[in-house]
């Protein structure tokens, strides 16, 4: 079985420094829901995706969902990429969840179909190598806050609204929700939150351990993007490479017995000898001088 299991495991590759770029297209560019920018000067090696779509909240429609995968797909070959945050564009929204108006156009196989997309956003997003992190400055409802429990790491405005709310809908979490919240918070409050459709407010989600921080709210409305970036500023200086396989591990040994996890950890921690990063970080607490890791 762990053969099996490891077999299956993607560890990061030989880290390859490639040029900063700025945003991929300019905010409001006509048909583009999603921009993507990657960070220069002492942010160097931050990446964001910034969902922009006014007109339905950023909800989940078919062109929002192909843009995100085709950001993904482009930010997962650059090997420059630390951190990757997700924000939004939009004043007091993250993510509304599912484009409801959309739907009601499908029939009921192309429902199927469109969900299934969804699931499979929802994993890229877990499966991306590097850390993520959910900048929640307004509603996440839905589909949205399960695109933020698909990031490793979250964090929100103490005014922000989330909340998995399919069932006052009719509906059931469909894009990971009803997988990733109990793992979040455990089964029993996660039960209890899907079966009532509450809402939480960022505090709240904090005090229950849905995100990592919650912070007050500004008059720009993006407070919570101040505190992701400086998130990702205090991971942006370690070892590029034992970072991504410190999530391969936590990923793949939290689904499994913890012989098997140790086990996982094991054959991270082997590819992880070779790396010139691991000797660089040696010799900088020999000489005690802070470390500077390349990534190889």
């Amino acid at each position: 079985m762990l053969r099996a299991l490891t077999g299956t495991l993607r560890f990061p590759r030989p880290w390859r420094p490639l040029e900063t770029r700025g945003c991929s297209s300019n905010p409001g560019a006509a048909g583009q829901e999603i921009q993507v920018c990657a960070l220069a000067g002492p942010d160097r090696g931050i990446a964001e995706i910034l969902m922009n779509r006014p007109s339905a909240r950023n909800a989940l429609g078919n062109v929002f969902v192909s843009q995100l995968l085709e950001a993904l797909a482009q930010l997962r070959e650059d090997q420059q990429v630390r951190v990757l945050i997700f924000r939004s564009g939009v004043k007091g929204v993250f993510c509304a969840g599912a484009d409801l108006k959309e739907r009601e156009q499908m029939s009921e196989t192309e429902v199927g179909v469109f969900v299934q997309r969804l699931r499979g956003l929802m994993t890229e997003i877990a499966a991306f190598p590097a850390p993520t992190i959910a900048a929640v400055d307004g509603f996440a409802l839905g589909g949205g806050l399960e695109l933020a429990l698909a990031c490793d790491l979250r964090v929100a405005a103490s005014s922000a609204v989330m909340g998995l709310i399919e069932t006052t809908r009719g509906l059931l979490p469909g894009a990971g929700g009803t997988q990733r919240l109990p793992r979040c918070l455990g089964v029993a409050l996660a039960k209890e939150l899907i079966f009532t459709g509450r809402r939480l407010s960022g505090a709240q989600a904090q005090a229950l351990g849905l995100v990592n921080h919650a912070v007050a709210q500004n008059e720009e409305g993006n407070a919570a993007y101040h505190r992701a970036r400086a998130l990702a500023q205090e991971i942006l200086p370690q070892a590029p490479i034992a970072v991504r396989l410190s999530k391969v591990a936590i990923d793949r040994g939290i689904e499994v017995d913890i012989a098997s996890g140790m086990a996982i950890e094991g054959i991270c921690y082997a590819q992880n000898i070779p790396t010139r990063d691991r000797l660089e970080g040696m010799a900088a607490f020999r000489e005690k001088r802070l470390p500077r890791f390349v990534g190889e």
